[in-house]
């Protein structure tokens, strides 16, 4: 505890990763109380007595929670949320928040009420978003571990740009309760992020699970990462390549854009796959781009309109809103039934397709990211080699196929930019995301971990 703390003294006021950090001295004595435990032949979990700050869209009891905006600046939760509950329960100590955009929403961490998160390895590049505080706490050394939350690429953008690794759990993998939607709200999931792919197991198997009031999550357990010993067993059991077949989905035949530099650092990680014994061969997306990024629009305008709407009706609290959230909910209020119709009939025909694509392959691939860290004064990339972006999200829409087929898909680390490109300098992080099939959770995790034998030289969460 006190080298977490110490270490957040002396990084966080240059990163601002870490909010609402509780007071030392209570947290010196949570800590005195667990290694008396562990003197007394106790132990709460594989977790025990480790110092977690949890991202501030997660429900801490007795913790402010502020979700990154003003309306929220006081909140203080009387209740954990089960993520938070589940960890406790592995004997985590809550030390604090993690930074995050308002209510999550866009890739990059800024907000006006504790202001930007720094990029752990450059200072005055962006994060990314929304678990970008998770990421740079995670990756700086002043957290263990972390937890995060992924609706367009959360779990997965930050650890990118933080040289970390980040998994999007199988839909319904990682129940989320309370929640005021168990039905309809299935694009969000909460899930680990870690420096090594041990570590991410363990988080995720703490974080999964069943839940009576949660009728969508998945019954397995995953008790295979209930402990350290076991976790490793079952990771070094599915981490034999030979043979796997990886589809790379690149820039999707040129309909992304995508900054210099990057897919040339995302081949550098499949020629890695691939002296691991996998076939990496082309491979185009099963549906038309246009039509899924449509279907995203649809569901993601519903999402925020069904969440704020109300609040964006009071002028004086829209004022306080940033304005894309407004965006949002001004395209989300004109849709009708027979649109939300149509689209969950369209999302269904993309996860079919992409469940048949992956009977073909274990795995496809693309970037993470289609730019590197931008500065962190700007809100979003109005433009990607020189083409313009139509939305303030546009730029981040590689992240989303994963989540609409709700397929797990982890980021692994790839290398930094070299300095090469106009406007970027050398030593950005970047990753690709390895994308598996339906709750193929385990799977995709011994991808990582082979995977993770050869990246030694990168120095992943070493910033």
């Amino acid at each position: 505890m006190a080298a977490h703390l110490d270490r957040i003294d002396e990084r966080n006021p240059a990163l601002n990763a870490v909010v609402t950090l509780r007071d030392r001295d209570t947290l010196m004595a949570e800590a005195g109380t667990c290694d008396d435990e562990l003197a007394a032949g106790l132990s709460r979990g594989w977790m025990h007595g480790l110092p977690i700050a949890v991202k501030d869209l997660a429900e801490t009891k007795g913790i402010r929670t502020t979700s990154g905006s003003r309306l929220l600046a006081h909140h203080v939760p009387d209740h954990d949320c089960l993520m938070v509950q589940r960890m406790k329960r592995a004997g985590c100590i809550v030390i604090g928040k993690t930074n995050v955009p308002e209510f999550g929403f866009g890739s990059h961490t800024y907000n006006d009420v504790f202001g930007p998160t720094h990029n752990a390895y450059h200072h005055g590049r962006s994060a990314g978003g929304s678990s970008g505080g998770s990421a740079v706490a995670l990756a700086s050394r002043m957290v263990p571990v972390a937890d995060g939350s992924d609706y367009m690429g959360s779990l997965r953008n930050p650890p990118a740009w933080n040289n970390v690794f980040g998994l999007r759990p199988s839909q319904g993998r990682v129940p989320a309760w309370p929640s005021l939607d168990a039905y309809l709200a299935q694009m969000s999931t909460e899930g680990p992020m870690a420096r090594t792919v041990l570590d991410l197991a363990l988080l995720l198997g703490t974080q999964s699970g069943p839940h009576p009031m949660v009728p969508l999550a998945l019954d397995s357990m995953l008790d295979e990462y209930a402990t350290i010993h076991s976790a490793r067993g079952a990771l070094d059991a599915a981490a034999d390549l030979t043979g796997r077949r990886i589809g790379w989905l690149a820039d999707l035949n040129g309909h992304l854009a995508v900054e210099p530099g990057i897919l040339a650092a995302c081949e550098d990680g499949l020629r890695r796959l691939e002296s691991l014994g996998c076939t990496v061969e082309p491979v185009a997306l099963p549906m038309e781009p246009d039509r899924v990024w449509s279907v995203w629009r649809t569901w993601r305008h519903q999402a925020a309109a069904g969440s704020l709407a109300a609040v964006a009706a009071d002028p004086a609290k829209a004022a306080l809103m940033k304005p894309e959230l407004l965006w949002e909910v001004e395209h989300g209020l004109p849709l009708t039934g027979p649109d939300l119709t149509t689209a969950a009939r369209e999302r269904t025909v993309f996860h079919t397709r992409m469940v048949e694509l992956l009977t073909a392959f274990d795995a496809v691939v693309l970037p993470t990211a289609q730019v590197w860290p931008f500065a962190v004064e700007q809100h979003w990339p109005t433009h990607i080699a020189g083409r313009e972006m139509d939305t303030y999200h546009r730029w981040m829409e590689a992240t989303i196929y994963a989540t609409l087929a709700g397929l797990p898909a982890v980021n692994v680390p790839v290398g930094f930019s070299d300095g090469t490109a106009p406007g970027v300098p050398a030593g950005l992080p970047m990753g690709m995301q390895v994308i598996g099939r339906p709750r193929a959770d385990t799977e995709v995790l011994g991808i990582a971990h082979a995977y993770e034998s050869t990246i030694g030289h990168l120095g992943v969460g070493g910033a």
